[in-house]
């Protein structure tokens, strides 16, 4: 078995590892390994040719491949090593050891002064959500069409319908009109998008892309090739009304039905999961239940921007780094952060109290669109942040940032005011 060592080991080298592992060395690890699947560096981005990353954080629009290449250039420059075509089978916190199958060196283990986990997440499938009908050719979630589609030059069909509006499958309906596809419709189960709010104007509206709310598909047509799906207006419960069911003709579905946190890894290690996010419980410093192993990006909590995913992993490769040199300052008490009103979860889920002054940022969804709102945060009996909002939607990211020395109950809640 072939042997490596490092201060930190970071899985999965898309955004949120290559942010991770150079915070990580730029935070005092010598020694940081990027352990990557795939035979390059970048991730999901890679097959992200649009504009729109990095108006946050560089303050000018970039493709996916123009953002991750700074971060490749930044991790090269500070010397950081990667193996890539590399699976990791195994993640031991308690030996800090990862076993992993190189393409280059077999069967490998690494031992870590601690780990990061940023394996990212995949999408859902149609097997995810049940839709019945036929199994023809012309079925793919919208990640899938968009690898084929903008790495491997192969078109995927001609006329398209989409079912859900996330991101990816917004983007995808804009990028198959380019092509010179047509995209018959958008159908979203629920009544308000699942995605950004800028990539329905400039995926769907610029381009005059029906999008259907409440309504979904309840059946694929097609043998050999999808030949269409019927369409029908869904109740208060979410079940469809068969009565206004239409037929409509398309040779291609894409699925865009959410995305799945990649926690094999962590499940097997033994590592806490948050039954909401599906990915690790983590602290305001990434670290997981695991002392040694910290997690990033969306294997923990799926973002909305991957500007986002930079800054939340950057906090995973320091603490990860400060970790590993036996620095990371310790817990005095632990605040367990508590959902509110209108909101779904929360990221991190606790925080950990310790004698610096430190300031912690608390990421989170909401359950419902709502208007002129307040998000507001409360502990020990007292508001320690509270800021307007014009609107909240599911679809996006919404966070509040407190310091740690107002924190003097034990639990911290965040809840969404409506306003009168």
């Amino acid at each position: 078995m072939y042997e490596l060592s490092c201060d930190v080991a970071v899985i999965g080298g898309g955004p949120a590892g290559l942010a991770a592992a150079i915070s990580a060395r730029e935070n005092g690890a010598e020694n940081v390994l990027i352990i990557e699947r795939d035979n390059a560096l970048g991730g999901i981005l890679q097959q992200c040719i649009h504009p729109g990353f990095g108006l946050t954080r560089f303050h000018e629009e970039l493709t996916g491949p123009e953002y991750f290449g700074r971060f490749v250039a930044r991790a090269k420059e500070l010397g950081v090593r990667s193996m890539l075509s590399s699976m990791v089978l195994e993640v031991n916190p308690e030996a800090k050891q990862i076993l992993a199958t190189s393409s280059e060196y077999g069967l490998t283990r690494v031992q870590a002064g601690s780990i990061v986990l940023s394996m990212g997440c995949r999408e859902k499938t149609r097997a995810s959500i049940m839709v019945p009908g036929t199994r023809p050719a012309g079925l793919y979630t919208a990640g899938a069409a968009q690898r084929l589609v903008n790495r491997q030059n192969i078109m995927v069909g001609k006329r398209i319908v989409i079912l859900g509006s996330g991101d990816i499958g917004m983007i995808m309906a804009r990028r198959m009109t380019l092509e010179g596809a047509k995209v018959v419709m958008v159908v979203e189960l629920m009544d308000y998008l699942a995605g950004l709010t800028r990539n329905r104007v400039q995926c769907l509206d610029d381009f005059g892309i029906p999008l259907k709310l409440s309504h979904t598909i309840t059946r694929i047509e097609g043998d050999r090739r999808v030949t269409g799906v019927y369409v029908a207006p869904v109740d208060e419960n979410k079940k469809p009304i068969a009565e206004k069911e239409e037929f409509v003709a398309c040779d291609t579905v894409l699925f865009s039905v959410g995305l799945m946190p990649e926690n094999e890894l962590t499940r097997k290690g033994g590592i806490e999961i948050n039954r909401i996010t599906n990915g690790p419980c983590v602290d305001q410093h990434m670290q997981t239940s695991a002392p040694a192993v910290f997690a990033c990006g969306n294997v923990v909590h799926v973002n909305d921007l991957v500007d986002n995913v930079s800054r939340e992993s950057e906090k995973a490769g320091r603490a990860a780094a400060l970790y590993a040199l036996g620095k990371l300052p310790k817990a005095n008490r632990t605040v367990t952060c508590m959902t509110g009103n209108n909101v779904r979860y929360l990221c991190p889920q606790c925080i950990h109290v310790t004698d610096e002054a430190e300031t912690a940022e608390i990421y989170f969804r909401v359950l419902a669109p709502q208007e002129h709102v307040r998000l507001r945060a409360c502990c020990g009996g007292k508001v320690v942040y509270e800021h307007a909002e014009f609107r909240v939607n599911p679809g996006e990211m919404n966070h509040v940032t407190v310091k740690t020395a107002d924190l003097t109950g034990e639990e911290l809640t965040v809840e969404v005011i409506k306003e009168d």
